[in-house]
């Protein structure tokens, strides 16, 4: 984990709540009330993924930024998980925030199905919810009878339009691999998709799809293990900055007879670097650090009575070596 990250986990305790949080859960639906109708403000609680990826470093940074600049508005409390897949701790943050007696859950959802539940639990608790980052499965909300509106990008579109500018860059019937994130985020099944997308679309060979759960050191592993089998890949697309880095590593140590190229997801100024130097070929911004404040803002006027619940698809483009050169290093945004 980096400094950035580091800190914010410190300042915010990210990963386990304090004990006096903790035994605010056992409060009563009578306390809980109380609680509200005492404070002026409104508490907003963002419940995040790992803070291991600098894609949420920078959410929480924004969101805390936010905060600041309306402190007279409303409260903030800032949670994440040690990593990407620990569901159960992302649910146990959920029922946290119930007993605090937030007024409204910002969540970027570890998993589109698990959280569902937890969340319909903070609905009926009066506690409004708004989905960013990673899209709740529609036919679980159904089955809750649940209606959470969503802001995040087109995750297949921007997929695909990456893809298809890398092997726009390569020779006909190149050998594709894809490394997943999560396969049971929505997020992770769009790019997915939309890498298939593209690679449908023209005469390439996808090799193999294999999940690396959107983490770095796995997506190394698994990378390595496919060039060992596969030795004339030559695109990789990863389904997020961590895991091409990840892929990247695993290139460097490969002996192969041709370049790899890469592409990513996120635009993490981890990133930059290799874009610079041609190792990682492109990656796609999402504009991640506005997802929480947009989020924030949503559940606001959702507090102040705003009835309607509409989806909110937000921008994204992609990001190769000539974008930085004439950006000048764009911010950093999963």
């Amino acid at each position: 984990m980096n400094s950035m990250a580091v800190r914010l986990t410190r300042r915010f305790g990210l990963v386990a709540m304090a004990t006096s949080l903790l035994a605010i859960v056992g409060c009563s639906p009578e306390e809980v009330d109380e609680g509200r109708a005492v404070d002026a403000k409104p508490k907003v609680a963002l419940i995040m993924k790992s803070l291991a990826n600098e894609f949420f470093v920078t959410m929480a940074a924004a969101a805390e930024d936010h905060q600041e600049q309306h402190q007279a508005e409303y409260e903030l409390i800032v949670n994440g998980i040690k990593n990407e897949s620990d569901l159960a701790q992302q649910v146990a943050l959920v029922d946290q925030m119930i007993g605090v007696g937030v007024d409204a859950i910002v969540i970027a959802p570890a998993d589109s199905k698990a959280l569902v539940p937890a969340l319909a639990r903070a609905r009926k608790g009066g506690i409004h919810v708004v989905n960013i980052d990673n899209r709740l499965d529609s036919d679980v909300l159904a089955e809750y009878d649940l209606v959470i509106p969503f802001i995040g990008p087109n995750n297949r579109k921007g997929a695909r339009e990456a893809a298809a500018f890398a092997l726009g860059r390569l020779p006909e019937g190149a050998n594709v691999v894809i490394l997943e994130g999560v396969t049971t985020a929505q997020n992770a099944i769009e790019r997915r998709v939309g890498f298939e997308d593209a690679v449908s679309a023209s005469v390439a060979n996808l090799v193999t799809k294999q999940s690396a759960a959107w983490d770095q050191t796995k997506a190394a592993e698994v990378t390595a293990a496919i060039l060992v089998r596969h030795p004339d890949v030559q695109l990789i697309l990863a389904a997020n900055d961590n895991m091409a880095l990840g892929a990247a590593s695993a290139v460097s140590f490969a002996d192969l007879d041709q370049d790899v190229v890469i592409v990513g997801f996120d635009n993490i100024s981890a990133v930059h670097p290799l874009l610079k130097d041609g190792r990682i070929l492109a990656t796609v911004e999402q504009y991640g650090d506005q997802f929480a404040v947009n989020g924030i803002e949503l559940a606001l006027d959702m507090i102040e009575g705003q009835t309607e619940l509409v989806d909110r698809e937000t921008p994204l483009v992609v990001i190769s070596q000539a974008d930085l050169e004439d950006q000048n290093e764009p911010s950093a945004a999963q």
